[in-house]
């Protein structure tokens, strides 16, 4: 007799919703890091655990809910969290929804809960609208945990007196004090990737310029928690509850890359981290434990440009930190400075000027239509992005995640929102980013898409693009422009 599963842990699968065609090829496909920690932690403890990861597998709804069913665990939790967590929860939720639904047509009595940084941010909402059991409100290691002993006793229980948990009692809803975040992150368990399914998982194409025949063999890790800072379009500490940073030591990091090189054969890595580059002497630290084994890494990590210096940028590229993605926003310090994201201009060009001069490529994350945004600073960004000519960009448009003060100001002032929540992906047909003071949310939309355009298909880009990765990065990135994105609101 097979034994019965405890928990069902699913990733939903939205990449053609938050992706359109570009999920096809170009886009990543990344592991859930958080299903399989979570899942790491909840084996550990004793009961048996399962991973559907839907997005990988590129399930539509129905057939997530049908897998589901036959699996007939006693608790089946969707995590609405993707490896870019801000950015990557809030579409994942229309996905989660719809599997929801089917579920409740293919076996009713399979209990279900949503937990990741959107059910986070609006536990009650979320536990009105969707169709589900429970909301885990916070990181969810104990509240999954506490919730998997009382439904493995009493699987007619109406009382749950668990932290982080909100749930329906005779029609009201009720919820918990907030559950503890883990303190000392050197106590959970690896991420337990036995459970994913490793060969399908892709690098970016831009984090493989170097070699884009070798976008396999790719892993997400972190090295920390939470983050320090408080940007206004930033929803993180939804999840975590405030503003704040927990570190893995460098030693327990090393051994899970290890795990991963060893087990899995891995050679693509990022450090999921909010902001990996912060603490030197710790970088520098775990950049020594991968340079003592001559592991041949190729790895992209989050940085700020006012949290990089020469010793540092030398230190990481020989530990095979081939990218870093720096959060440079808007080319106007009054549009940052609305938003709380402040750094001296000065220190643009020369943080990527360390960086390019040790060899490492940069990734500049950009972002239109913030809430000072008119015609002329979101130009002044792009001809800003097209100065520094950097390796690659990503080009944003401003969202009011919920959870962010931009999504707290929009309530509060009336602002159109997305009618559906796969609005507030990037790329998909249905995207409708925040108006500003001065331009609606079509104008943004229109000038993020010229703008991509504008910059990549650039002479001068092209020119840099040829030399340093070659002809076929070249042809691949026009290849690339000919993909245009349906947009239903421009």
């Amino acid at each position: 007799m097979t034994e019965k599963l405890d928990l069902l842990l699913i990733n939903p699968g939205a990449r053609n919703q938050v992706y359109g065609k570009l999920g096809d090829s170009l886009s990543g496909i990344e592991p859930p890091l958080w299903c399989g920690l979570l899942a790491g932690f909840i084996r550990e403890n004793g009961y048996s655990v399962r991973i559907l990861d839907a997005e990988a597998e590129n399930l539509s709804p129905h057939e997530t809910a049908k897998r589901i069913a036959d699996l007939k665990p006693i608790l089946a939790g969707i995590i609405a969290l993707g490896s870019n967590p801000s950015a990557s929860s809030t579409p994942k939720m229309t996905a989660a929804g719809e599997t929801l639904k089917a579920l409740k047509q293919e076996n009713p009595n399979i209990k279900t809960l949503l937990g990741g940084l959107h059910p986070s941010a609006l536990p009650e909402r979320t536990l009105t609208e969707e169709e589900v059991d429970f909301v885990c409100q916070g990181e969810g290691f104990e509240t999954v945990l506490q919730l998997l002993k009382i439904l493995r006793t009493d699987n007619e229980s109406e009382d749950f007196i668990v932290n982080g948990l909100w749930y329906k009692k005779k029609g009201s809803v009720l919820s918990n004090p907030p559950a503890e975040p883990i303190q000392n992150l050197d106590e959970l368990p690896f991420v337990a990737w036995d459970l994913l399914p490793m060969d399908i998982y892709r690098a970016h194409n831009w984090h493989c310029f170097s070699n884009l025949n070798k976008r396999g063999h790719y892993a997400v890790i972190y090295t920390s928690l939470g983050c320090p800072f408080n940007c206004n379009y930033c929803n993180i500490h939804a999840l975590y509850g405030k503003p704040g940073i927990r570190f893995r030591s460098p030693e327990k990091v090393i051994e899970e890359i290890d795990f991963l090189v060893k087990k899995y054969q891995i050679e693509n890595l990022k450090i999921i981290d909010e902001l990996f580059v912060l603490n030197e002497k710790r970088v520098k630290k775990l950049c020594d434990l991968i340079i003592d084994r001559e592991y041949n890494l190729n790895i992209w990590a989050y940085a700020r440009v006012d949290t990089i210096n020469e010793s540092l940028a030398n230190k990481m590229k020989s530990a095979g930190i081939n990218w870093l993605a720096f959060g440079i926003e808007s080319a106007s310090k009054d549009v940052r400075d609305g938003v709380t994201k402040r750094f001296d201009q000065n220190k643009i060009e020369k943080a990527i000027e360390i960086a390019q001069k040790a060899g490492i490529f940069i990734m500049g994350n950009f972002i239109f239509g913030l809430p000072d945004d008119n015609n002329q600073t979101m130009q002044e960004t792009l001809d800003l992005a097209k100065e520094l000519n950097l390796e690659y960009i990503n080009f944003y448009t401003a969202m009011a995640y919920p959870g962010s003060k931009l999504y707290f100001e929009a309530i509060q002032n009336g602002i159109k929102l997305p009618d559906k929540w796969h609005g507030f992906a990037q790329y998909g047909e249905e995207t409708l980013p925040l108006p500003t003071k001065y331009l609606s949310s079509a104008e943004v939309l229109r000038f993020r898409d010229y703008a991509f355009d504008n910059y990549l298909s650039n002479p001068k880009y092209l020119k840099m693009i040829r030399e340093k990765f070659g002809i076929e990065v070249e042809e691949h990135i026009k290849k690339m422009l000919e993909h245009k994105i349906k947009r239903k609101y421009a």
